[in-house]
């Protein structure tokens, strides 16, 4: 690290603490002693998204938020578990080294988080991510959520 002061090439770090998701570092330069502050933070890869249009964005953490809240509104969902889902879907990516992700995939990973957490979250959010045009669409839906909470049970019981 330079020193801003003389602009000699080495220092030392006097004191390490986490600040805001940053690791601030206190530093020595070995030449005129002087002392100053570097913040440190982790880089993560843009991550594209592919839009079912075939077109690509930025993937935007509010929008993401955003699109579960409008699933949550008025249900037992907190906003840790929000906050949850979208660290999920962040990590799920970044740890896969992905630097594109379709708009599917991504809407399948919120679905099967909100089946967990909110049955009626999840139908809220699957009847706009998978764009249901008529009733027969949410029978189908429910009754599919239905029949893997029995197979859960069934399971559990034969445990």
């Amino acid at each position: 690290m330079k020193c801003p002061y003389c602009g000699f090439d080495d220092s030392k770090v006097v004191d390490s603490r986490p600040a805001d998701e940053k690791i601030r570092r206190r530093r020595e330069c070995i030449k005129c002693h002087a002392r100053f502050t570097t913040y440190e933070s982790i880089e993560k890869p843009l991550l594209m998204v592919e839009k079912r249009d075939g077109t690509f964005e930025p993937f935007d953490r509010s929008k993401l938020i955003k699109g579960i809240f409008t699933a949550i509104k008025k249900r037992p969902v907190t906003i840790d578990q929000v906050s949850e889902i979208a660290d999920f879907i962040e990590n799920y990516y970044a740890n896969a080294l992905k630097t594109v992700a379709r708009s599917e995939e991504i809407g399948e990973l919120i679905l099967n988080k909100l089946r967990s957490i909110d049955p009626v979250s999840y139908i809220r959010f699957a009847s706009v991510y998978k764009d249901f045009t008529d009733v027969t669409s949410f029978v189908a839906a429910i009754s599919e959520l239905e029949n893997r909470d029995c197979d859960a049970d069934i399971m559990l019981q034969t445990d």
